[in-house]
């Protein structure tokens, strides 16, 4: 895969004087970028790396200082310009069509330009939109519908009813629309709660790695569009997870969460049931959420409060041992006066 800096220039929109006819190759970080290849720099710190680099072309701020002999892409938005020439060395998911080791059901519907890797499972009833890429040892269970253009990592697995719109990313060893976690005490056992519901995820939803959603008890567990969720994450039963959020890594949710539209959670932080988070609120990592989050929040610590208060708390403790000492201190003085005091008293 290979471009012009012609055409990377006319994908980021500036206008270059020099060789364009130079092919480039891929891209790096500023470090190791080779001759073939393009970087970016968005500080004027990096001025005396750029300058010692290889790199075939530099994309820099509009006020990064001039370099003599290097091609320096001038952009409002280096950081944005480098993320679209990236965009152009992905390689896209290859539509091979059905593997001869893959299974599919009679009853399963595929739509043209799907493809099926080696070993995968398309359960009965399933059905497939065009240009979908299911890879290897992926389950697609029972009257389970996949949208159009999606991609189905390695080994994820889909269970029974599960419904994805459009250009849905599941990444390797997902599962989406296992069993709720609910349980009743019966006095001498746990007995289990049906898990009657399923999961709908939304277009543009991505997945990550080995995350887990479960389907509801009953209804819906449901990720609205454009949600984007990391690795190791556990979305509970009958979470309602609104449009454009971000939840990092190891996020755990209990069952009957609510979060609003454009929320960020960072990574390690956690939801107890039934509570809700708003709109735009921002989550700091490793929080424990106990109580409803407003819109537009930004919480942090354990438990989860004003981003603020817990800095000023968190200030507070590392001055506890010196207070502590001046306590002691202060109470060592008080009993001698007070010993004093007697003292005096007793010759009256």
């Amino acid at each position: 895969m290979k471009y012009s800096l012609n055409e990377i220039c006319e994908r980021i929109g500036v206008r270059f004087e020099g060789d364009g006819t130079a092919l480039i190759r891929g891209v790096n970080t500023v470090d190791d970028a080779r001759c073939d290849e393009v970087t970016f720099a968005e500080e004027s710190r990096y001025y005396e790396k750029v300058a010692q680099g290889e790199a075939a072309a530099i994309i820099v701020a509009e006020d990064f200082p001039d370099l003599p002999g290097r091609n320096l892409l001038r952009v409002a938005n280096p950081r944005l310009a480098f993320m679209q020439i990236m965009e152009m060395f992905v390689v896209p998911p290859e539509v091979t069509g059905v593997h001869p080791d893959a299974s599919v059901a009679d009853g399963a519907v595929l739509a043209e330009m799907v493809s099926v890797g080696a070993s995968a499972v398309v359960a009965d009833q399933a059905s497939i939109g065009a240009y979908t890429v299911i890879e290897a040892g992926a389950y697609i269970g029972a009257a389970v519908t996949v949208g159009e253009r999606c991609h189905i990592g390695a080994n994820a697995v889909l269970m029974r009813g599960v419904r994805l719109g459009n250009r849905v990313i599941i990444h390797a060893g997902a599962t989406i629309g296992g069993e709720g976690f609910g349980f009743v005490w019966l006095g001498d056992h746990h007995h289990k709660v049906p898990q009657l519901g399923s999961v709908q995820i939304d277009d543009d939803v991505e997945i990550g790695c080995n995350s887990c959603v479960d389907r509801a008890t009953m209804g819906l567990t449901r990720i609205r569009r454009g949600t984007k969720i990391d690795n190791q994450v556990h979305i509970a039963h009958n979470n309602d997870i609104g449009e454009d959020v971000i939840i990092a890594g190891q996020f755990g949710s209990s069952g009957s969460v609510t979060i609003g539209n454009q929320a960020v959670f960072g990574g390690k932080a956690c939801i107890a049931d039934h509570l809700s988070v708003g709109e735009k609120a921002r989550v700091g990592g490793a929080s424990v959420i106990i109580k409803d989050i407003e819109a537009g929040a930004v919480v942090f610590g354990m438990p989860a409060q004003p981003k603020r208060q817990t800095f000023q708390e968190m200030a507070a403790l590392k001055r506890l041992p010196e207070l502590v000492k001046t306590v002691k201190a202060q109470e060592r003085a008080l009993r001698q006066l007070q010993k004093r005091v007697a003292e005096l008293t007793s010759k009256l």
